[in-house]
């Protein structure tokens, strides 16, 4: 029997951090293992219990959960965060990746979706929520522009050691791909999917994959 998913839910509203408890309750892969209505509980929750999952707010009292997230993945980067807001800025959502969010999705997502999203998360892959992908894709290519980065060549010749094979995987990667996905689309092993994205992070000085596909778009990489 798989393991259930352990959850933190961060969350100042009780009402709302009630009713989803309660629905994921009903949910048999779902364990909600801790409760958090601020940033600095959130962190310390994370610590004490080490969840595979943190649900995360970002309009929270004392420490935001954008920081909040930042500081889980530097004490354990193994824990994914989903953030689950209202906040739609651009700005927001580029700050919550590059802190370490593994998915962005809004408050009006509907429960069975966002369980699927938890799960996928939880495998390895990268999720943003359609409402804001567009925008986001716009505002990095924005950034890329103003920041004249280097060319695909440019940088490829630079970084030779990363393969031929590692940029399909990167590709992949920035795609939200896990990496049962990304062994499926290229017709390889798991294991073997699993060493290259670790093989890229290291190669691009990134903690994570969620950095790597953010630092893939901005600089033109892929």
């Amino acid at each position: 029997m798989q393991d259930k998913i352990k959850l933190l839910m961060v969350e100042d509203h009780k009402l709302l951090r009630v009713g989803l408890k309660a629905i994921f309750e009903e949910y048999p892969g779902l364990d909600v293992i801790a409760e958090a209505e601020d940033g600095q509980m959130a962190i310390d929750m994370a610590k004490k219990f080490n969840p595979d999952v943190v649900l995360m707010d970002i309009g929270l009292p004392i420490i935001d959960g954008i920081e909040a997230t930042k500081r889980i993945k530097e004490y354990n980067n193994n824990i994914k965060v989903v953030v689950l807001t209202s906040h739609s800025d651009e700005n927001e959502v580029i700050q919550a990746l590059v802190a370490g969010a593994d998915a962005y999705a809004m408050k009006d997502i509907k429960t069975e979706y966002l369980i699927t999203v938890i799960k996928s998360c939880k495998e390895g892959s990268l999720w943003l929520d359609a409402s804001i992908a567009a925008p986001i894709k716009e505002k990095i290519k924005s950034l890329y522009q103003q920041n004249k980065p280097q060319s695909r060549a440019s940088f490829k010749s630079e970084h030779a050691n990363l393969t031929e094979r590692e940029y399909e995987v990167l590709k992949l990667v920035v795609e939200g791909k896990s990496n049962s996905e990304i062994a499926e689309a290229l017709s390889i092993s798991e294991h073997t999917a699993k060493a290259h994205v670790c093989n890229i992070i290291q190669k691009l000085v990134v903690d994570d994959r969620t950095q790597a596909a953010v630092k893939a778009i901005k600089e033109g990489i892929v």
